[in-house]
C-alpha cells in the first residue's frame, strides 16, 4: 500500500476524475463495490486534489453525478432483470446480507435508499433492489440524488482533508513521514467505513 498511494495521488488530473467517475458509477451500476468500493477510490481523490493534482470542484461534480448515474442504472437492472441478476452465483453466496437488505428497504422504503449510500454492500445492491421492488421512480430518484450528495461531498472532503495532512507534514518532515500519516489518516477512514458496514449488518439480523 506504501507504494500504491504514492502512484495513485500523482496521476494527472483528467485520470483522477475518469477512474474516479468509473469506479463509483460501476459500483452501483455493476456491483463491483464487493471488490473495490468506490468510497475507497473518492477518498483517494479527495487526498489528490488537496495535494493540486486535481480540481476539488471536479471530483466532488465526478463523485456525485457518478453516484447518482450508477443507482439509476441499477435501479434499471433490477426493474428490468431482477429475478435473473439474483441467481448470478455472487449474489447466491450473499443470500443472507440480500434478505436483509430487502427487509431494511421494505420497512424504510424510499429513506433506505439514502442511508444505504453509507454501508458498502447495502449502497452496491440497494438500487438493484428497489428496482426489483418496483419502487416508484420519482421517489426513487429524490432518494437518490440526496443520498448521493450528501456521501459524495461527505466522502470527498474526507479525503482531501486527509490530502491536507499530507501536504503539511510533508513540508515539515519530508515525503516518507507524509506518506505514513496518509496512509494512517485514509486507514482509519476505511476502517471506519468496515466498522459501520458490519455494525449495520448486525443491526439488520
Amino acid at each position: 500500500m506504501s507504494g500504491l498511494i504514492p502512484r495513485l495521488l500523482g496521476l494527472p488530473g483528467w485520470l483522477v476524475l475518469t477512474i474516479t467517475g468509473a469506479v463509483v458509477l460501476a459500483e452501483d451500476a455493476l456491483f463491483i463495490g464487493f471488490v473495490l468500493p468506490g468510497e475507497t477510490v473518492a477518498l483517494l481523490a479527495g487526498a489528490s486534489a488537496k495535494l493540486g493534482h486535481v480540481s476539488l470542484a471536479g471530483v466532488l461534480v465526478v463523485v456525485v453525478v457518478a453516484a447518482i448515474v450508477g443507482d439509476t442504472i441499477g435501479y434499471e437492472v433490477g426493474r428490468h432483470l431482477g429475478p435473473r441478476v439474483l441467481r448470478i452465483p455472487i449474489l447466491a453466496r450473499r443470500r443472507g446480507r440480500l434478505d436483509a437488505a430487502q427487509e431494511f428497504l421494505v420497512r424504510r422504503g424510499g429513506s433506505a435508499v439514502f442511508l444505504a449510500r453509507w454501508v458498502a454492500f447495502f449502497r452496491a445492491v440497494m438500487p438493484f433492489l428497489a428496482g426489483t421492488a418496483r419502487m416508484k421512480y420519482g421517489m426513487f430518484l429524490a432518494y437518490n440524488a440526496a443520498g448521493g450528495l450528501a456521501w459524495g461531498v461527505v466522502v470527498v472532503l474526507l479525503g482531501y482533508a486527509a490530502g491536507a495532512s499530507y501536504a503539511r507534514v510533508e513540508k515539515t518532515f519530508g515525503p516518507v513521514a507524509a506518506l505514513v500519516v496518509l496512509v494512517i489518516v485514509v486507514g482509519a477512514a476505511v476502517v471506519w467505513r468496515i466498522r459501520r458496514r458490519r455494525a449495520a449488518g448486525v443491526t439488520e439480523r
